[in-house]
């Protein structure tokens, strides 16, 4: 990965990026249904790290599971990266939790960049205090065990209708979050952070009367050399631009 990647990512929208996105050919990249718990905290950029749950089974989920020091949950959250956000399949169920505030404490104590699932987290209250990005469906108080069965870890997943792959980036702000393929991640972040100086410039202009035809797309070459002049007048807002 380019080493201005991420830093791309976190200056750019979710929008933005679901744009970009479609471009080179992706359609289905914004987890649907999920919403951060904290809308004005941090920004959510980092490699996935992927945890799947199937639906439990009495047998195999008493309160005692979490004794065995190879679940696949309490491994995730020991082992995920520092910088990654733990990413977990939880079948779009929200009726039980998917993890709770002491893992979530963890993870950010660990330095993990984020948590997302497509289930529900429990102490949400909690969480939502805590110096992490984290995303879900909605608050939901009874233990994983009831509903979730973890299975596995590191491997392809789907989470909120999209899948993901273990690398993938994740990127989340107030909207939600969306997965940028490991593959085209850095070409993505450099056009998404050019869109964004272009966006900025166009939502000046528009504050300032202008209309949308030869603005946006900008097909005027008058304004395309306005954009031109703005943009070398500007550049030291926008540092990760060319490099």
């Amino acid at each position: 990965m380019h080493p201005l990647t991420l830093d791309r990512l976190r200056a750019v929208s979710t929008a933005t990026l679901t744009t970009v996105l479609f471009k080179k050919g992706f359609r289905n990249t914004f987890l649907q249904n999920l919403r951060p718990l904290n809308p004005k905290g941090a920004r959510l950029v980092g490699p996935a790290y992927t945890l799947r749950y199937i639906p439990a089974r009495e047998d195999t989920d008493p309160l005692t599971a979490f004794e065995d020091r190879r679940h696949p949950q309490r491994v995730a959250v020991e082992e995920c990266p520092a910088g990654h956000v733990l990413v977990m399949d939880s079948r779009n169920d929200p009726l039980a939790a998917s993890a709770g505030n002491l893992l979530v404490t963890r993870l950010m104590k660990r330095g993990c960049a984020g948590v997302v699932t497509d289930g529900g987290f429990r102490d949400s209250p909690e969480i939502e205090r805590l110096d992490i990005p984290a995303y879900h469906q909605r608050p939901s108080a009874p233990t994983n065990l009831i509903r979730h069965h973890a299975v596995d870890l590191q491997l392809p997943i789907a989470c909120g209708g999209v899948a993901v792959y273990p690398g993938d980036v994740m990127v989340g702000d107030a909207e939600g979050v969306v997965c940028v393929p490991r593959d085209v991640a850095d070409a993505v972040a450099q056009e998404a952070y050019a869109q964004t100086l272009y966006e900025d410039w166009v939502e000046a202009r528009i504050f300032g009367g202008a209309g949308l035809f030869g603005l946006y797309p900008l097909t005027d070459p008058d304004l395309a050399r306005e954009f031109t002049e703005w943009k070398a007048h500007n550049a030291v807002r926008y540092p990760l631009l060319d490099k």
